[in-house]
């Protein structure tokens, strides 16, 4: 038995399934999670030893690689002068004026701790200022875990099998609306039906919670047009996306503006981070400025504003990266649709940029239902030849590839390599 089968045997007594997020589990994939020991660059060691050449970069933030010399730098800096002050800091300011400044649609925001904790904030700010309690979210796109999202929510809800959440009040949903991701006709009726009640619309831009599911063509464009028309709130969910598609986000790389916009992953560049930000008409309805209520005792904390600043910096001051995620996610992700279409394997390959997702199923993947209908079990077997070749992807079908500045052509080349072998062995 290996250290982290040990480690695990243990965690399952002290924590629930072993892991504090439920999509670190290995149980869909019939294996023990890795626990893992270090990271650097575009690799992961495990306590056992084994190092893996990791597709999952934290889920997102690592965009510039594991522990980053100048985002660590940054980091043992601000450590030294203190680890929280529950006080205002220039950084805070700093980073304020960075993320208005790489996304013209946010005038102001403010920081918090989580992805899920800016949806939360987000939806209550756009609730305070329309004066309606309706929300629109569509199936398989992922918010967080508050109450109000955990509808048809995508992510590690999907890899469970299980649509809601045991624990939420029917009381805390009937104001959420489902829609069905790239169909615009669903949407329309959902403002026709509910006219004049819609506070809100919220979106992942790229569907990246159930795979990754690109929007189609005039799919955004119609939502912040129907938006507009209904006066409601177009909320870009960018929690994955943000910073990661273009300096601007998804809103830059698809020419489309929202009115509020939620972060995390890379604006921590590690750290727990999370921010919403928008219209300053709607931002001014938060507290101190107005009667919405959000606060947080570590919102803002000094040492994540400085991994977060160091990432982000680099990030507007070196815009090829993104040029060059493009060009290695075509590497990548182009080269495992040739692999399927070459050998006419009945699988799809979906991704943007940096983004991708291979699917077991011989029909493309457009939203939540078509997603549903991949073969889970090939992927398992599929997850852990990956796994045993050294290749550390997300024991889901339903998550993410994520690419960073730090993989190489030849470790893409490689993985590449491995793929085919294990895809063409029966």
């Amino acid at each position: 038995m290996g250290r982290s089968e040990e480690l695990f045997e243990e965690a399952v007594n002290l924590i629930p399934g072993g892991v504090n997020s439920p999509v670190r589990a290995f149980g869909s994939v019939g294996m023990t999670p890795r626990f893992i020991a270090s990271a650097e660059g575009s690799h992961m060691t495990d306590v056992d030893g084994k190092r893996y050449l990791d597709y999952v970069g934290s889920w997102g933030p690592m965009i510039l690689g594991h522990a980053n010399p100048m985002v660590l730098e940054k980091v043992m800096e601000a450590c030294r002068k203190g680890l929280s002050f529950g006080a205002a800091t220039e950084a805070e300011v700093d980073m304020a004026r960075l993320i208005c400044s790489m996304v013209p649609s946010v005038e102001m925001v403010r920081m918090v701790n989580s992805g899920t904790e800016a949806v939360m904030s987000a939806v209550r700010a756009a609730r305070g200022y329309t004066g309606r309690n309706k929300i629109i979210k569509f199936e398989g796109c992922y918010h967080g875990h508050s109450d109000a999202m955990l509808v048809k929510a995508g992510s590690g809800v999907m890899t469970s099998g299980v649509p809601d959440s045991s624990g939420v009040p029917a009381g805390c949903t009937e104001d959420t609306l489902l829609a069905i991701y790239n169909d615009l006709d669903s949407v329309k009726a959902l403002f026709d039906a509910w006219n004049g009640q819609i506070a809100a619309l919220i979106v992942e831009p790229v569907g990246a919670n159930m795979g990754v599911v690109p929007p189609a063509p005039g799919f955004l464009e119609g939502l912040r047009k129907l938006c507009t028309e209904h006066g409601a709130v177009l909320i870009f969910d960018e929690v994955i996306t943000g910073f990661r598609l273009a300096r601007g986000g998804a809103q830059e790389y698809y020419g489309i503006q929202a009115d509020l916009t939620t972060y995390g992953k890379i604006i921590g560049g590690g750290m727990p981070v999370g921010a919403y930000g928008g219209r300053r008409e709607i931002m001014e309805v938060v507290s101190p400025v107005g009667k919405v209520y959000q606060a947080g005792t570590l919102s803002g904390n000094p040492v994540a504003m400085a991994a977060g600043l160091a990432q982000l910096t680099y990030l507007n001051e070196h815009p090829e990266v993104y040029k060059e995620l493009a060009r290695k996610g075509e590497l990548l992700y182009g080269g495992m649709e040739k692999l399927c279409r070459e050998h006419g394997l009945p699988y799809q390959v979906n991704h943007v940029s940096s983004l991708g997702c291979l699917f077991f199923s011989p029909e493309p993947v457009t939203d939540y239902t078509s997603a549903k209908k991949s073969d889970t079990k090939a992927f398992a077997e599929y997850f852990r030849k990956m796994l045993e070749s050294g290749i550390y992807i997300a024991p889901s079908q339903f998550e993410a590839m994520f690419l960073s500045a730090a993989h190489t052509d030849e470790e893409l080349e490689f993985t590449l390599e491995k793929m085919t072998q294990i895809l063409l062995t029966k």
